[in-house]
């Protein structure tokens, strides 16, 4: 079983996420739908089993964030810092899994299927080549092989994964999944599970499909 299970994310607050997707949306707008994708990952992510559910937070929480929910502060730096500092947050004798808010189409069976007992680690990769998910079975070990890593950029997956492995640990690929940065890549999440409030709240701003 996953010790910690974390979801690293921004407060939905206009003007300080989704901005890629203004225009053809407003800030309000993009917030509404970022708020969605939060909801809908919480929501999955609570389901998962694991000795702890924790949100590494930048911003204040709101009424979207569920009951037994650990909250830790995201700290300032780079997103590899901030990302370092989620793990740094948890036990380092139990194995962690860490997610972040863009990916709200994924499913239980796929946060579930990381193995740390078969496995040292485990990579999510995303079609724009980041990744959405990195499990580690040794949390510690993030301290030294995060930082560094170049973020937002098309080849920041790649380099992550071949840090995994150039340290010598067994890596388990996870599903490939769409992370919600552009509006076509949004309309593609809302169809792969169009039954989510990210999709219902999507479709209420007109966006065509």
């Amino acid at each position: 079983m996953i010790g910690t299970l974390i979801v690293i994310a921004k407060a939905p607050v206009p003007g300080r996420v989704k901005t890629r997707l203004v225009p053809p949306l407003t800030y309000s707008q993009a917030a509404d739908v970022a708020r969605a994708a939060l909801t809908d990952t919480l929501q999955i992510a609570s389901t998962v089993p694991a000795a702890t559910h924790l949100l590494a937070l930048d911003g204040r929480p709101g009424p979207w964030l569920p009951t037994g929910w650990r909250l830790v502060d995201q700290p300032q730096g780079g997103l590899d810092a901030r990302l370092a500092a989620a793990f740094a947050a948890v036990r380092p004798d139990a194995p962690a899994l860490l997610i972040g808010m863009d990916t709200p189409q994924v499913r239980v069976d796929q946060l579930a299927a990381f193995d740390p007992v078969r496995h040292d680690a485990a990579f999510g990769p995303a079609t724009d080549g980041g990744f959405w998910a990195l499990g580690l079975r040794e949390p510690a070990r993030a301290a030294r092989l995060i930082p560094g890593v170049p973020m937002s950029v098309p080849h920041t997956g790649a380099v992550q994964l071949e840090r995994l492995r150039q340290a010598g640990l067994d890596v388990q690929l996870l599903d490939q999944l769409t992370d919600v940065d552009t509006i076509a890549a949004a309309d593609e999440v809302a169809r792969s599970a169009p039954s989510g409030g990210f999709a219902r709240a999507l479709a209420g701003l007109r966006v065509p499909a």
